[in-house]
């Protein structure tokens, strides 16, 4: 009778978990409705992931007890790998909004970015680039030491510029891709009101560049009003669906580079069998199991089956 009571007791607490974290989802559910094209391996799917605790602190040490990974609907019992993600370290790129929506906020934006730079001890100097857009398309300031860069390096906002936000997110995780070292974590970090007016590619095109890259977005809201803009919405977006976190730009700089390093080091990847053979998007969540404060920040799932021409 012990031991169906304990077992029931972990089933109301994982079910708590779930329900917990679908809720706290709805109610932070953005305008934003991606159809997310995560690609999967035939045979299993793996996830990165970090975690956070209830006052947003990365946890060092995970163990596979701590998660539970739903798989559409399944419960997945049987991880086939649990392990720390053999990262050895960082490609950063940062990008710029340049646009004309942005000019009040400009000198601000750059001097942050200049402080980024100088921040990032620990990050091998060829892995620092920056790129910024406005207009038509994205310009590459730097590519790889960006660590010199000086303010007067950063192209000037012209009245009337146009935002192609989506075109130079997917320019610019090609350059990230372009770098093929398999054990560096992948990061952008997007300084923009989440706004665009000019693109051909859109927010699905964007986002899926970034996951198909296996990009973490961090993103710094620019915008005067955060919490209310449909901007703040795509970022929020962004980041969930990427496995990297929002911020705005009063939190400062040093609270983003803060947060990227410590990712860095406490990230994690479990592998598990491909539950079904269903074709589409398979919605991939993790939630805590003991503390349900926990939050896990991976992506939010893959399709299978996996294109043929990618």
């Amino acid at each position: 009778m012990a031991r169906i009571a304990r077992t029931r007791l972990h089933g109301l607490i994982l079910a708590v978990s779930v329900l917990r974290v679908l809720v706290s989802a709805a109610s932070a559910q953005t305008d934003v409705a991606p159809d997310l094209k995560f690609r999967s391996d035939v045979t299993e799917v793996r996830l990165t992931f970090s975690t956070t605790d209830i006052h947003n602190h990365v946890l060092a040490t995970v163990q596979p007890a701590d998660f539970a990974v739903v798989d559409q609907d399944r419960v997945i019992h049987n991880f086939k790998n649990f392990s720390r993600t053999e990262y050895t370290r960082l490609d950063i790129a940062i990008l710029i909004d340049a646009s004309n929506s942005l000019t009040p906020q400009f000198r601000q934006e750059m001097a942050q970015v200049v402080e980024l730079l100088a921040q990032t001890r620990g990050v091998p100097d060829d892995s620092v680039s920056v790129v910024s857009f406005q207009d038509l398309k994205p310009a590459v300031v730097c590519e790889g030491n960006c660590r010199t860069l000086a303010e007067s390096q950063f192209p000037v906002v012209r009245s009337g510029g146009l935002t192609p936000l989506y075109d130079s997110i997917v320019f610019t995780s090609r350059i990230l891709a372009g770098h093929t070292d398999l054990h560096a974590r992948k990061v952008l970090i997007l300084f923009s009101d989440g706004m665009d007016t000019i693109s051909q590619k859109s927010f699905t095109d964007a986002l899926d560049s970034a996951v198909d890259h296996d990009i973490a977005v961090y993103s710094i809201d620019t915008s005067k009003k955060p919490h209310t803009s449909q901007g703040t919405s795509i970022l929020r977006s962004l980041c969930v669906n990427t496995g990297g976190r929002y911020f705005s730009m009063e939190m400062g700089t040093e609270q983003v580079v803060d947060a990227v390093l410590k990712d860095f080091h406490a990230t994690y990847t479990v592998a598990y069998k491909l539950p079904t053979q269903a074709m589409g998007f398979h919605q991939v969540q993790i939630f805590p199991t003991h503390d349900l404060s926990l939050q896990f920040h991976c992506r939010r799932g893959y399709y299978y089956p996996a294109n043929p021409e990618n």
